[in-house]
């Protein structure tokens, strides 16, 4: 069985969602379909939220009636028949009904918020299934709810994954594709949760792991992942194949097509993933497993809204033990550090969170003396085959970007990976740069 996910721009429009009915039955397999929010859904719901947040009731009602025009106009064209019709008009009536009882909801609270947000995919899961169903198609929906759980950290648990999805499907396993939501989840608590903005890639990843797929395909509105920023370069290309180790480098690192968390499951459990354009499906893609080409320097990512940190031991030479009280602090605040760069008496730090960073850097100044941080940087990230007894790939990256100033470089932790850092005003001649000097 495959795992097929389509974000919201693949099924924001009734004719969108109309081809990928007949993509996912024309070769008559059984499948897993993953679907987002339609597009725009989700911001809009966390408009509304907004609004409760800020006991503005009447304004949420009024983006409430805003959404609920277009899903009404939704429907209406989606479906052929009065039957189909009016199955979509009761989802419609169902959860907008709901939206109402959590507009009334006082207090308004982060649980509503979540059960706010949920909506998006709980609509249009239920609105093409009821099309499926329309259309003749063997289905089902598999509601994410029953089966996609989290922990206090936020983290998916695969076991209780694994077998809440087997008791789920069991009973409707001879239907040929399962319909199921992506992004959200039930915290330990049992309430509605979610795997962050993005984390439709995530589910059907988790999903994919869970059943050993036979491969997990990411439908999007792009022919693949590019080996650079089409949205700042010209002239870039999809890259056919790489490495889960790469794919995971440049996801990380900034690469849109993909949720950074997206590689993780898929990659311990060997299912390779495929990247895919719905606007043009005969198109190759990016096929991503275990294996990986020779080719040098493949891609270019970049991440946007870093904060450096630069820290000074003051105990002078032979600070040992001063690391492990940096990264301790980092730990603490449960903030990642993306980029490291180290000296006799000093290190290096970025982070992509900063939601801490005057707690943090207040205890790092108990013993350690720091410098302002810098913000508005951006970590570029050129991925490739980078082996240690491989020549000159240093001079090639530096040599492309000579005219750009560069504020930390890490080399040497992967081989797969090289990290500059520059000031986000150099971020698009930086790109171009690159591409000009390797591709």
């Amino acid at each position: 069985m495959q795992v097929w996910k389509f974000g919201g721009t693949s099924v924001g429009k009734p004719e969108r969602m109309q081809s990928i009915r007949q993509l996912i039955t024309e070769d008559g397999k059984p499948k897993i379909v993953v679907l987002s929010a339609l597009s725009g859904s989700t911001n809009a719901l966390l408009s509304i939220s907004e609004s409760l947040i800020a006991k503005n009731a009447a304004d949420a009602q009024t983006k409430a009636a805003a959404l609920r025009a277009h899903y009404d106009t939704f429907i209406t064209e989606l479906y052929h028949t009065p039957a189909g019709l009016g199955k979509g008009q009761a989802i419609v009536e169902k959860e907008f009904n709901f939206i109402d009882s959590l507009i009334d909801t006082v207090p308004y609270t982060l649980k509503e918020e979540k059960e706010m947000v949920a909506l998006g995919e709980l609509l249009s899961t239920q609105i093409f299934e009821a099309y499926l169903q329309e259309e003749g198609v063997s289905s089902t929906l598999l509601p994410a709810l029953d089966f996609m759980v989290i922990d206090a950290d936020n983290e998916p648990i695969m076991a209780d994954i694994s077998a809440k999805l087997a008791a789920t499907l069991t009973p409707v396993k001879d239907k040929q594709i399962f319909v199921t939501q992506g992004f959200i989840c039930r915290n330990p608590a049992g309430e509605v949760d979610n795997l962050k903005r993005g984390g439709s890639d995530y589910t059907a990843s988790l999903i994919g792991g869970a059943i050993q797929a036979d491969e997990i395909q990411i439908w999007t509105d792009i022919d693949g992942m590019h080996n650079n920023d089409p949205r700042i370069v010209k002239n870039t290309f999809p890259i056919r194949e790489l490495s889960f180790a790469e794919a995971a480098e440049l996801a990380y690192f900034g690469a849109k097509i993909l949720h950074p968390s997206t590689i993780t499951p898929a990659k311990i459990k060997g299912v390779p993933v495929r990247l895919k354009n719905t606007m043009e499906p005969s198109a190759f893609g990016t096929l991503i497993s275990e294996k990986s080409t020779d080719i040098e320097i493949k891609a270019i990512a970049a991440k946007d809204n870093i904060t450096a940190i630069y820290i000074h031991s003051t105990r002078m030479l032979n600070a040992y033990g001063f690391l492990k009280r940096v990264f301790e602090i980092f730990e603490k605040y449960k903030t990642p550090v993306d980029m490291i760069t180290t000296s006799e008496v000093s290190v290096s730090v970025t982070i992509d969170q900063t939601v801490n960073l005057d707690a943090i850097m207040r205890e790092l100044r108990e013993f350690a003396e720091l410098e302002d941080p810098d913000k508005d940087q951006v970590i570029i990230c050129i991925v490739g085959n980078f082996w240690a007894d491989k020549e000159g790939i240093a001079i090639k990256v530096l040599d492309a970007i000579k005219n750009i100033p560069i504020r930390m470089i890490s080399y040497g932790a992967s081989e797969h990976n090289i990290s500059l850092l520059v000031d986000a005003k150099h971020k698009n001649d930086a790109l171009n740069a690159l591409n000009e000097g390797l591709f």
